[in-house]
Protein backbone atom coordinates (compact mmCIF):
# COMPACT_ATOMS: atom_id res chain seq x y z
CA UNK A 1 0.00 0.00 0.00
CA UNK A 2 1.06 3.20 -1.28
CA UNK A 3 0.05 7.06 0.12
CA UNK A 4 -0.93 9.47 -2.06
CA UNK A 5 0.66 12.71 -1.89
CA UNK A 6 -1.01 15.85 -1.80
CA UNK A 7 -0.31 17.68 -4.77
CA UNK A 8 -2.32 20.91 -3.96
CA UNK A 9 -4.85 22.59 -2.00
CA UNK A 10 -7.76 25.04 -2.17
CA UNK A 11 -8.64 27.43 0.82
CA UNK A 12 -12.22 28.60 0.45
CA UNK A 13 -13.03 31.94 -0.06
CA UNK A 14 -15.50 33.48 2.22
CA UNK A 15 -19.54 32.57 2.40
CA UNK A 16 -21.97 33.75 0.40
CA UNK A 17 -25.84 33.35 0.26
CA UNK A 18 -27.76 31.05 -2.26
CA UNK A 19 -31.34 32.14 -2.20
CA UNK A 20 -32.44 33.23 1.81
CA UNK A 21 -31.65 29.80 3.33
CA UNK A 22 -28.04 28.70 2.97
CA UNK A 23 -24.50 30.44 3.50
CA UNK A 24 -22.49 28.61 1.90
CA UNK A 25 -18.35 28.86 1.16
CA UNK A 26 -18.02 27.42 -2.60
CA UNK A 27 -14.76 25.12 -1.16
CA UNK A 28 -13.51 23.81 -4.31
CA UNK A 29 -12.77 27.63 -4.71
CA UNK A 30 -10.83 28.19 -8.00
CA UNK A 31 -11.05 24.46 -9.48
CA UNK A 32 -14.56 24.53 -9.69
CA UNK A 33 -15.92 23.20 -13.14
CA UNK A 34 -12.24 21.95 -14.04
CA UNK A 35 -10.77 18.55 -14.70
CA UNK A 36 -9.07 19.00 -11.66
CA UNK A 37 -11.97 17.82 -9.68
CA UNK A 38 -13.86 15.60 -12.49
CA UNK A 39 -15.89 13.18 -12.35
CA UNK A 40 -16.97 16.51 -9.61
CA UNK A 41 -17.87 19.54 -10.62
CA UNK A 42 -18.30 22.22 -7.04
CA UNK A 43 -19.37 21.76 -3.52
CA UNK A 44 -20.67 24.30 -1.34
CA UNK A 45 -20.72 24.17 2.15
CA UNK A 46 -23.18 25.85 4.47
CA UNK A 47 -21.74 25.86 8.35
CA UNK A 48 -24.33 25.75 10.58
CA UNK A 49 -26.26 28.76 11.17
CA UNK A 50 -29.37 29.66 13.57
CA UNK A 51 -32.46 30.76 11.66
CA UNK A 52 -35.23 32.35 13.21
CA UNK A 53 -39.28 31.47 13.12
CA UNK A 54 -40.86 32.35 10.46
CA UNK A 55 -44.02 31.68 8.61
CA UNK A 56 -42.42 31.97 4.92
CA UNK A 57 -39.78 29.07 4.52
CA UNK A 58 -36.41 30.18 3.49
CA UNK A 59 -34.46 28.76 0.61
CA UNK A 60 -33.97 29.09 -3.17
CA UNK A 61 -36.84 29.40 -5.49
CA UNK A 62 -37.19 27.69 -8.92
CA UNK A 63 -34.23 27.57 -11.07
CA UNK A 64 -33.23 24.94 -14.17
CA UNK A 65 -30.38 22.64 -14.37
CA UNK A 66 -29.14 20.40 -16.86
CA UNK A 67 -26.17 18.19 -17.51
CA UNK A 68 -25.07 16.76 -13.77
CA UNK A 69 -26.55 15.92 -10.58
CA UNK A 70 -26.87 17.52 -7.16
CA UNK A 71 -26.09 15.59 -3.94
CA UNK A 72 -27.36 17.40 -0.99
CA UNK A 73 -26.11 15.87 2.34
CA UNK A 74 -27.91 17.61 5.51
CA UNK A 75 -25.94 18.04 8.52
CA UNK A 76 -28.75 19.85 10.34
CA UNK A 77 -32.28 21.02 9.31
CA UNK A 78 -34.57 19.79 7.15
CA UNK A 79 -35.49 20.65 3.31
CA UNK A 80 -37.70 20.20 0.66
CA UNK A 81 -37.35 19.54 -2.32
CA UNK A 82 -39.73 19.37 -5.72
CA UNK A 83 -39.76 19.63 -9.28
CA UNK A 84 -41.01 19.25 -12.81
CA UNK A 85 -40.27 15.74 -13.62
CA UNK A 86 -42.71 15.47 -10.58
CA UNK A 87 -40.85 14.11 -7.57
CA UNK A 88 -41.23 15.64 -4.61
CA UNK A 89 -39.19 15.06 -1.05
CA UNK A 90 -38.24 15.85 2.13
CA UNK A 91 -35.06 15.05 3.82
CA UNK A 92 -33.51 15.52 7.68
CA UNK A 93 -30.25 15.39 9.40
CA UNK A 94 -28.18 12.96 7.96
CA UNK A 95 -30.17 12.02 4.85
CA UNK A 96 -29.07 12.60 1.52
CA UNK A 97 -30.79 13.77 -1.63
CA UNK A 98 -29.39 12.64 -4.95
CA UNK A 99 -31.06 14.54 -7.84
CA UNK A 100 -30.09 13.97 -11.74
CA UNK A 101 -31.48 16.69 -13.77
CA UNK A 102 -29.57 15.27 -16.98
CA UNK A 103 -31.82 16.56 -19.67
CA UNK A 104 -33.25 19.10 -17.61
CA UNK A 105 -35.22 20.18 -14.80
CA UNK A 106 -36.72 22.88 -12.86
CA UNK A 107 -36.78 22.57 -9.32
CA UNK A 108 -36.93 24.48 -5.68
CA UNK A 109 -35.27 23.64 -2.48
CA UNK A 110 -36.67 25.29 0.92
CA UNK A 111 -36.72 24.68 4.80
CA UNK A 112 -38.92 22.19 5.31
CA UNK A 113 -42.39 24.24 6.31
CA UNK A 114 -42.94 22.46 10.16
CA UNK A 115 -39.32 23.32 10.53
CA UNK A 116 -39.35 26.99 9.05
CA UNK A 117 -41.75 27.53 11.68
CA UNK A 118 -40.10 26.67 14.92
CA UNK A 119 -36.48 28.10 13.39
CA UNK A 120 -33.40 26.17 14.28
CA UNK A 121 -30.10 25.42 12.95
CA UNK A 122 -29.39 24.77 9.08
CA UNK A 123 -25.73 22.78 8.19
CA UNK A 124 -25.83 21.15 4.66
CA UNK A 125 -23.28 20.56 1.62
CA UNK A 126 -24.37 20.37 -1.86
CA UNK A 127 -21.80 18.55 -4.35
CA UNK A 128 -22.48 18.73 -7.90
CA UNK A 129 -21.69 15.56 -10.11
CA UNK A 130 -21.28 15.56 -13.99
CA UNK A 131 -22.18 13.25 -16.33
CA UNK A 132 -20.39 12.03 -19.59
CA UNK A 133 -21.69 13.44 -22.89
CA UNK A 134 -23.53 9.72 -22.97
CA UNK A 135 -25.80 10.22 -20.00
CA UNK A 136 -26.56 14.21 -20.12
CA UNK A 137 -30.06 14.18 -22.14
CA UNK A 138 -30.85 11.14 -19.78
CA UNK A 139 -34.60 11.30 -18.09
CA UNK A 140 -34.06 13.44 -14.95
CA UNK A 141 -34.37 10.86 -11.61
CA UNK A 142 -34.37 11.36 -7.65
CA UNK A 143 -33.06 9.46 -5.26
CA UNK A 144 -34.20 9.87 -0.98
CA UNK A 145 -31.65 8.33 0.63
CA UNK A 146 -32.19 8.05 4.21
CA UNK A 147 -29.76 7.91 6.91
CA UNK A 148 -30.88 4.34 8.04
CA UNK A 149 -29.72 3.77 4.56
CA UNK A 150 -26.56 4.81 4.65
CA UNK A 151 -23.89 2.49 6.22
CA UNK A 152 -21.58 3.15 8.85
CA UNK A 153 -18.00 1.64 9.03
CA UNK A 154 -16.52 2.33 12.47
CA UNK A 155 -12.61 2.50 11.76
CA UNK A 156 -10.07 0.89 12.93
CA UNK A 157 -8.85 1.82 16.26
CA UNK A 158 -11.48 4.16 17.72
CA UNK A 159 -10.25 6.58 14.67
CA UNK A 160 -13.47 7.70 13.53
CA UNK A 161 -16.42 6.67 11.40
CA UNK A 162 -17.12 6.64 8.08
CA UNK A 163 -20.94 6.82 6.29
CA UNK A 164 -20.87 4.96 2.38
CA UNK A 165 -22.88 7.40 0.84
CA UNK A 166 -22.20 5.99 -2.68
CA UNK A 167 -19.42 3.59 -3.63
CA UNK A 168 -17.98 0.98 -1.00
CA UNK A 169 -15.67 0.73 1.84
CA UNK A 170 -14.10 -2.21 4.02
CA UNK A 171 -17.72 -4.15 2.70
CA UNK A 172 -20.02 -1.61 3.05
CA UNK A 173 -21.86 -0.24 -0.41
CA UNK A 174 -23.39 3.20 -0.56
CA UNK A 175 -27.26 3.05 -1.44
CA UNK A 176 -27.10 5.73 -4.07
CA UNK A 177 -26.37 4.90 -7.72
CA UNK A 178 -23.95 6.74 -10.19
CA UNK A 179 -23.94 6.74 -13.39
CA UNK A 180 -20.08 6.23 -13.72
CA UNK A 181 -17.89 5.02 -10.33
CA UNK A 182 -17.47 7.08 -7.76
CA UNK A 183 -17.15 7.10 -4.01
CA UNK A 184 -19.10 9.67 -1.53
CA UNK A 185 -17.82 8.91 1.89
CA UNK A 186 -19.43 10.98 4.95
CA UNK A 187 -16.74 10.62 7.57
CA UNK A 188 -15.43 11.90 11.43
CA UNK A 189 -12.18 11.27 12.86
CA UNK A 190 -11.45 11.71 16.48
CA UNK A 191 -8.55 13.79 17.79
CA UNK A 192 -5.66 12.33 18.47
CA UNK A 193 -6.22 9.20 16.29
CA UNK A 194 -4.84 8.45 12.86
CA UNK A 195 -6.50 6.64 9.70
CA UNK A 196 -5.32 5.02 6.37
CA UNK A 197 -8.42 4.60 3.97
CA UNK A 198 -8.16 2.70 0.79
CA UNK A 199 -9.20 4.61 -2.72
CA UNK A 200 -9.77 2.94 -5.52
CA UNK A 201 -7.44 2.04 -8.00
CA UNK A 202 -7.47 4.73 -10.76
CA UNK A 203 -10.01 7.10 -9.00
CA UNK A 204 -9.14 10.96 -8.51
CA UNK A 205 -9.08 12.08 -4.84
CA UNK A 206 -10.16 15.02 -2.58
CA UNK A 207 -10.32 15.83 0.99
CA UNK A 208 -12.59 18.96 1.86
CA UNK A 209 -12.47 19.46 5.75
CA UNK A 210 -15.85 21.03 7.06
CA UNK A 211 -14.92 21.37 10.27
CA UNK A 212 -11.91 20.40 12.87
CA UNK A 213 -8.51 20.11 11.39
CA UNK A 214 -6.34 17.14 10.40
CA UNK A 215 -2.70 16.26 9.34
CA UNK A 216 -1.48 14.57 6.19
CA UNK A 217 2.37 14.02 5.28
CA UNK A 218 2.92 16.81 8.48
CA UNK A 219 0.36 19.52 6.49
CA UNK A 220 -2.38 20.62 8.17
CA UNK A 221 -5.99 21.44 6.72
CA UNK A 222 -8.74 23.02 8.37
CA UNK A 223 -12.19 23.91 8.07
CA UNK A 224 -12.73 25.34 4.32
CA UNK A 225 -9.39 23.65 2.84
CA UNK A 226 -10.03 21.13 0.40
CA UNK A 227 -6.89 18.24 -0.35
CA UNK A 228 -5.96 17.38 -3.97
CA UNK A 229 -3.68 14.03 -4.15
CA UNK A 230 -1.19 12.41 -6.89
CA UNK A 231 -2.88 9.85 -8.81
CA UNK A 232 -0.74 7.69 -7.78
CA UNK A 233 -0.66 5.38 -4.40
CA UNK A 234 -3.62 4.16 -3.21
CA UNK A 235 -4.33 5.01 0.37
CA UNK A 236 -4.59 8.18 2.36
CA UNK A 237 -3.11 8.62 5.75
CA UNK A 238 -4.53 11.32 8.07
CA UNK A 239 -4.06 11.99 11.44
CA UNK A 240 -7.24 13.99 13.19
CA UNK A 241 -5.07 16.87 15.56
CA UNK A 242 -8.92 18.15 16.56
CA UNK A 243 -12.24 15.98 16.31
CA UNK A 244 -12.96 16.38 12.20
CA UNK A 245 -15.58 16.46 10.02
CA UNK A 246 -14.55 15.29 6.51
CA UNK A 247 -15.70 14.44 3.01
CA UNK A 248 -13.84 12.27 1.09
CA UNK A 249 -14.60 11.94 -2.83
CA UNK A 250 -13.06 9.84 -5.37
CA UNK A 251 -14.16 8.87 -9.22
CA UNK A 252 -12.89 7.84 -12.91
CA UNK A 253 -12.27 11.21 -14.68
CA UNK A 254 -14.71 12.05 -17.04
CA UNK A 255 -12.35 12.79 -19.91
CA UNK A 256 -14.73 15.20 -21.99
CA UNK A 257 -14.80 18.95 -22.26
CA UNK A 258 -16.60 20.99 -19.62
CA UNK A 259 -19.04 23.91 -21.16
CA UNK A 260 -20.14 25.42 -17.77
CA UNK A 261 -23.09 28.15 -17.92
CA UNK A 262 -25.06 29.05 -14.61
CA UNK A 263 -26.81 26.16 -13.77
CA UNK A 264 -26.00 24.19 -17.02
CA UNK A 265 -23.05 21.97 -17.39
CA UNK A 266 -22.55 20.48 -20.87
CA UNK A 267 -19.55 19.88 -23.26
CA UNK A 268 -20.23 22.40 -26.11
CA UNK A 269 -21.02 26.16 -26.04
CA UNK A 270 -23.77 25.26 -28.67
CA UNK A 271 -25.34 22.58 -26.00
CA UNK A 272 -25.56 25.79 -23.59
CA UNK A 273 -27.07 27.65 -26.16
CA UNK A 274 -29.44 25.13 -26.37
CA UNK A 275 -30.10 24.38 -22.99
CA UNK A 276 -30.58 28.37 -22.17
CA UNK A 277 -33.36 28.32 -25.11
CA UNK A 278 -35.03 25.15 -24.04
CA UNK A 279 -35.63 26.75 -20.09
CA UNK A 280 -36.38 30.12 -21.86
CA UNK A 281 -38.81 27.88 -23.30
CA UNK A 282 -40.48 26.06 -20.99
CA UNK A 283 -39.32 22.40 -22.08
CA UNK A 284 -38.18 22.10 -18.89
CA UNK A 285 -41.21 21.86 -17.19
CA UNK A 286 -42.91 23.99 -14.75
CA UNK A 287 -43.30 24.47 -11.10
CA UNK A 288 -46.56 25.77 -9.94
CA UNK A 289 -45.78 28.61 -7.84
Amino acid sequence: MTAKIVESVEHAPPPHWVGDGFHVRPLFARKAFTHAVSPFLMLDYAAPTMFPPRDKPAGVGPHPHRGFETVTIVYAGEVEHRDSAGHEGKIGEGDVQWMTAASGVVHDEFHARDFARKGGLVSMAQLWVNLPAEHKMAKPRYQTVLKGQIPMVALPDGAGTLRVIAGAYAGASGPAQTFTPLSVWDARLTAGKSTSLAIPAGHRSLMPVLDGAVTIGGQTFKAGDVAFFSDGGDTIDVAATTDAKLLFLSGEPIKEPIAHYGPFVMNTEAELRQAVEDFRKGRMGMLAV
